[in-house]
């Protein structure tokens, strides 16, 4: 039997990314605990084979396509479950892409593509999110950073990395403003989780899979359903004193100095 503080039975959680990865596991993981899910993605038919994932554990899922970066597409969201649903009790941030280019050659386009990706539109889905949870007095808002956010990752990733410090600090702000009138807002850091674009880096340059590992003492990736313990306990009263939190979800890797190692790994140890 599950411990009561972890239930999820009567919440209505929106989880963007849902098609797949984190999301999906994330959206599942909800699911499991007992909350009913607004899926969206940009990928439609991704994001319905999670909704009838969804519905085989007896739960109710509607999925909706949407394009993060889009803020109008954002609020045309809420305004959905807002019919449906009538309330929203969590937010899952997890979608957003990055791009790599060396910076001094990267367009400005690109550059400003990353952030209405991950900051803007994580932005406005917070305040729309968070309008609806300050009036019902109570909310959990999650969003997925990157260890990219806290330390460079080198390789082209400024962007990226620039808009995920940025993540990390809204978390902050938003939970100093709101979390006195009920809604807790934190973060999830997560260091390289095996996904398909990963796999496909990975295959097109090997030497990279080393290079990850290196700075991942526990010595595996990350699992999409990594994801899922960690959610659950942000969502759920069991985290009702927990705000502001930049919790890392990296196998050690932050834990690691640079140029440090660690027992049977890829790089000099002794």
């Amino acid at each position: 039997m599950s411990h009561p503080l972890f239930d999820l039975s009567g919440r209505v959680a929106i989880v963007s990314g849902a098609a797949s990865g984190m999301g999906k596991a994330m959206s599942i993981g909800f699911a499991e605990s007992g909350a009913d899910l607004a899926l969206i993605d940009i990928n439609l038919p991704g994001a319905e084979a999670t909704a009838h994932d969804i519905a085989r554990l007896g739960r109710r899922a509607i999925a909706v396509k949407c394009d993060v970066s889009e803020p109008e597409q954002i609020r045309a969201v809420f305004g959905r479950v807002d019919k449906e649903f009538e309330k929203v009790d969590i937010l899952g941030n997890v979608a957003g892409e990055g791009v790599t280019d060396r910076p001094e050659e990267i367009e400005l386009s690109k550059v400003e593509r990353v952030f209405r990706n991950l900051v803007i539109g994580r932005f406005c889905a917070c305040q729309e999110a968070g309008r609806r949870m300050l009036k019902q007095g109570k909310g959990s808002i999650i969003s997925i950073g990157s260890i990219g956010g806290v330390s460079s990752l080198g390789r082209g990733h400024t962007p990226y990395g620039m808009a995920m410090a940025a993540v990390i600090q809204m978390t902050r702000e938003l939970s100093t403003e709101w979390s006195k009138r009920g809604v807790r807002v934190n973060c999830i850091v997560p260091a390289q989780v095996m996904n398909k674009g990963l796999a496909e880096r990975i295959k097109a340059m090997p030497h990279l899979e080393q290079t990850f590992l290196g700075g991942i003492p526990i010595g595996r990736f990350g699992k999409p359903d990594d994801i899922k313990g960690l959610a659950i306990f942000l969502a759920s009263d069991a985290s009702s004193w927990v705000t502001g939190a930049i919790i890392p979800l990296d196998g050690g890797n932050l834990a690691l100095n640079a140029g440090g190692s660690y027992p049977d790994g890829p790089r000099a140890y002794g």
